[in-house]
């Protein structure tokens, strides 16, 4: 006990929690950049705490993860652009009550539900992160390739309006992962000769192109229109505020309106963000998707619902937290973010795994600590600044959009430092904008992209394990189970369609 009191008492040093902020500030910035996200942010950062002390290094690099993953949200309300993938869902409503003239009103509950599911990981991770790690350890490849398998039918059949077109877009998001080095052999697959193509295509100039160009392309298309039909001068009511006070507040009733699935969501973040490999971008769809499925007005999803703002953030935040379950119990880091992590805990000296808390239990308790002050001055930071971002939406669409495409090209471009990425977000950017106008899922396409790696080698390993003898599966009743439900939602949402994560239009 004594050790976890002293642990807790160093994050609230003055130092400490002066470099919490700074990260905290740092990381809402860099994710409210479209392009720009917390793992760049951290490992750019990490130099930087060299000639600092364990706990106010590692605490400083957990306040940028912290602050980058609502940062993400900033600008998928006001401008239907995620700053990371993890804020895709955030856009399906947050945009639309952005249309509405409650932009500010969406970016308060979308800090509200991002703090509170953090806090809520990090309550979990402090209590039970030994066994809960444990839990995840005993999920093998087959169990993985199962889940994964579930994840991707799941969201597939319920984003966008057709089961089929849903479908065929996560098909294609999978075909288009393996493009690269082959994770086995090291041989290139379909890179037709192009040495950047085997580092795989990049996930930034995807995401970026696809939901950044093409949501462009879209805009400028409406604008046209609007001119050529007379409609006006293309001026649009994106970028306009509400004068009534209560568009631009959260009230208390709101807030409790939206509690039950603020928690239903971080519950789900948590459980996701504690098994490695899924990350903050699937616990988004899924917790969104609850949360619709829960709802007694389910229509009134991505229209403008705070609720589907709330069950958003609360589910991506909360896998924050989550990820350090298994990267402190056993070393294995749950998302990139994590991984980041797991290497400057390494290069301070610190060796994650099951004697941590024994070797190093003052610098954790320490860390734990850290991390519950970043809510709070996430929170601080978060709410004061939020005016702030909100006035990008009264800017002119004229001027707005050359700044969101310079911004996209730097964010692809940063990230590798090659002209060949910008080639291929603004080929992405075409082919978002013709599956918008087919109606083909882009948020399938993309989940399917992202889980697309982590699929294969579930599917290889399992192919090793039970190839000569597929009757063994029998004895794994959680991967039958996943197995199980794949076809359920198949079946079921091609028979009744209640379209769960339907896309805005």
């Amino acid at each position: 006990m004594d050790v976890i009191l002293a642990g807790l008492a160093q994050a609230f040093t003055f130092y400490n929690m002066a470099m919490i902020s700074l990260g905290v500030f740092i990381g809402i910035a860099v994710g409210a950049i479209p392009g720009l996200n917390g793992p760049m942010a951290i490992s750019i950062a990490v130099p930087l705490t060299f000639f600092m002390g364990p706990l106010a290094a590692i605490a400083f690099l957990v306040g940028i993860n912290k602050g980058a993953n609502f940062g993400g949200a900033i600008s998928a309300c006001l401008i239907n652009i995620p700053g990371a993938a993890e804020a895709i869902s955030t856009t399906f409503d947050g945009y639309p009550l952005t249309r509405k003239g409650k932009g500010l009103k969406a970016l308060k509950m979308a800090l509200y539900s991002s703090v509170f599911g953090d806090f809520f990981s990090d309550i979990v991770l402090i209590c039970v992160a030994a066994p809960f790690a444990i839990l995840a350890l005993t999920m093998g490849s087959a169990e993985l390739f199962a889940l994964m398998l579930f994840a991707l039918t799941f969201i597939a059949a319920l984003v966008g309006r057709s089961v089929i077109k849903g479908l065929i877009a996560a098909v294609l998001g999978l075909f288009l992962s393996t493009v690269g080095l082959d994770s086995e052999a090291s041989t290139p697959r379909m890179t037709f000769g192009e040495i950047e193509l085997e580092e795989g295509v990049s996930l930034l100039a995807l995401v970026i192109g696809m939901l950044a160009l093409s949501e462009i392309l879209i805009q400028i298309e409406k604008d046209w229109r609007s001119r050529k039909e007379g409609a006006g001068k293309g001026e649009s009511d994106i970028y306009k505020r509400s004068p009534n006070r209560e568009d631009n507040v959260v009230t208390w009733d709101e807030w409790w309106s939206c509690f039950r699935t603020t928690v239903r969501s971080s519950i789900i973040g948590t459980v996701i963000g504690a098994i490695p490999g899924l990350g903050s971008t699937l616990a988004g769809f899924l917790g969104y998707g609850a949360a619709k499925r829960a709802s007694k007005t389910p229509e009134e999803f991505g229209q403008g619902k705070l609720e589907g703002v709330a069950a958003a953030e609360a589910a991506n935040s909360a896998t924050v937290g989550a990820n350090l379950i298994p990267t402190l119990a056993l070393g294995i880091p749950g998302n990139l973010s994590a991984a980041v992590l797991l290497g400057a805990l390494i290069i301070h000296g610190l060796s994650p795994g099951p004697l941590i808390f024994q070797q190093h239990g003052q610098t954790i308790y320490g860390l734990f600590g850290a991390m519950l002050v970043a809510n709070f001055i996430n929170l601080f930071i978060g709410y004061g600044g939020l005016r702030f971002f909100a006035w990008v939406i009264t800017l002119p669409r004229q001027f707005v959009h050359p700044v969101i495409v310079l911004m996209c090209f730097c964010g692809a471009y940063v990230t590798t430092q090659s002209i060949f990425a910008l080639y291929l977000m603004v080929g992405f950017g075409i082919v978002g904008y013709i599956m918008r106008k087919l109606d083909y899922s882009i948020v399938a396409f993309i989940i399917a992209f992202i889980l697309g790696p982590m699929t294969e080698d579930a599917l290889r390993q399992t192919m090793v394990l039970f190839g000569e003898q597929p009757g063994l599966l029998l004895h794994r009743p959680i991967a039958l189970l996943f197995f199980a439900l794949t076809a359920v939602s198949i079946w079921r949402f091609s028979k009744s369609r209640p379209a769960i994560l339907q896309e805005p239009t």
